[in-house]
């Protein structure tokens, strides 16, 4: 019987040899975002929501590597000021389930930039009404408010200016101004939604209310154990484990020179532009990722 010819199998294509990388990759990155355990799955994207696919908003949070050395580094810095303190101090699990705090503080911020507006406004009212059963007394004997709008427009601005800065080093480095300038108009509909005040519209306007805070900072036994915590926590899973120390890193980088100065944290041993060039690779794969 004559035989058929041989035919080789079609080698896989580029794009099929990746796709498991790819799928590894974002799963490892939302479990960081997602607590599985309580069935919570990523944000939708929903144009009817507060912002909209145009705005600057949407672009500046949709970076995995903006956010995440971004928000450590506005951590640390709102640490610095006591009474923003007292209220993680008093009021809050840090020591047992940091990641679980930091987690919750991404998923408000997924839900009020990408969510539709009745979520984003939902979750703003659950965090008012926190905030409203948080409050105590200063080791100096002064009383705080989470609700104050003072400790609240310090809580915004450098969660907003670290998110931004973080973005125009590994996203975005020729941003025009205009358009930073539009990020922290559109953010101000939050900051006044949960109560702040004064609340930063401009980029210029942002880096006034830091200058004008800074004398009421301070950094004592209790910033340097929750920095510590934050700076140190155990990953999720061995596979981040070389992200996040990089990312932990890169958000000590970010932070202002003078920032840096109190919390005792020294620049990067094997320096800032290797740091950075490190980092920019890593924001390159994890965007190829999830395109």
């Amino acid at each position: 019987m004559p035989q058929e010819p041989f035919a080789p199998s079609p080698k896989p294509s580029l794009r099929a040899l990746a796709r498991p990388v790819k799928a590894a990759i974002a799963s490892e990155v939302v479990a960081l975002f997602n607590d599985r355990s309580r069935g919570e799955k990523p944000v939708m994207r929903r144009p009817d929501g507060l912002f909209g696919p145009g705005s600057v908003a949407w672009r500046v949070h949709g970076d995995v590597t903006a956010m995440m050395v971004g928000g450590v580094a506005g951590l640390l810095l709102q640490m610095l000021h006591p009474a923003v303190l007292a209220g993680v101090w008093d009021h809050s699990n840090f020591r047992t389930d940091m990641q679980g705090r930091l987690r919750r503080t991404a998923r408000f911020i997924a839900l009020t930039t990408y969510g539709g507006k009745a979520e984003a406004e939902a979750a703003i009212g659950r965090v008012r009404g926190i905030h409203d059963r948080v409050g105590g007394v200063l080791p100096n004997g002064e009383a705080y408010a989470a609700n104050d709008p003072a400790l609240l427009a310090w809580v915004h601005v450098t969660e907003t200016t670290s998110f931004l800065h973080s973005w125009l080093r590994y996203g975005e480095p020729n941003m025009p101004l205009a358009d930073q300038d539009r990020y922290f108009l559109e953010m101000a509909q939050i900051a006044k939604a949960l109560g702040a005040d004064p609340i930063p519209r401009t980029r210029a306007e942002a880096s006034r209310i830091i200058a004008a805070t800074r004398p009421l900072l301070l950094y004592d036994g209790r910033t340097r154990e929750v920095a510590r915590l934050v700076l140190e926590q155990k990953a999720p899973s061995r596979m981040a484990q070389p992200l996040q120390a990089l990312a932990m890193q890169a958000a000590i980088d970010l932070l202002p020179e003078w920032a840096r100065r109190m919390h005792g944290l020294s620049a990067p041993a094997y320096g800032a532009p290797l740091l950075r060039a490190g980092m920019f690779g890593v924001a390159q794969t994890l965007r190829w990722a999830f395109r």
